[in-house]
């Protein structure tokens, strides 16, 4: 009998991923904090994951010019990326709350090492049961 490990890790796996993609836009934000007319985005991770779960795929962005940089986030979580409201907006239109951004990607830190603790474990079973123990 074939193990399914879709079955098995449930949605750790792609927890991870969006959590690591949701760590580099956090620190793109912290890196243009000084930036004039920056804003700051954000992942929506449950928006993000309940697509994984239903099986819906994100439509594909097109490049019309090849001097179009795909940036530092996947196409496929392009549409999920949203502006965050800022507290207190700066002067030079820059949205960044440094202190904000902090916290999140702190947060965004344990829930990382959370999903990885849990596919680890999940792991650790699936060698158990293989092992007959």
């Amino acid at each position: 009998m074939a193990i399914s490990f879709d079955n098995a890790l449930g949605i750790h796996q792609q927890a991870l991923l969006v959590r690591a993609e949701r760590a580099e836009v956090l620190a793109n934000n912290i890196i243009n904090a000084d930036t004039p007319n920056y804003q700051a985005r954000d992942l929506d991770f449950k928006a993000i994951l309940a697509g994984q779960r239903s099986g819906s795929s994100v439509l594909p962005m097109e490049k019309t010019s090849a001097n179009h940089h795909g940036g530092i986030i996947n196409p496929e979580y392009a549409a999920d990326l949203m502006y965050r409201n800022p507290l207190q907006p700066s002067i030079d239109g820059n949205t960044v709350d440094v202190q904000t951004e902090q916290a999140e990607y702190a947060r965004n830190a344990l829930d990382f090492q959370t999903s990885f603790t849990l596919l680890n474990r999940k792991f650790t079973g699936l060698l158990k049961a293989i092992k007959g123990e």
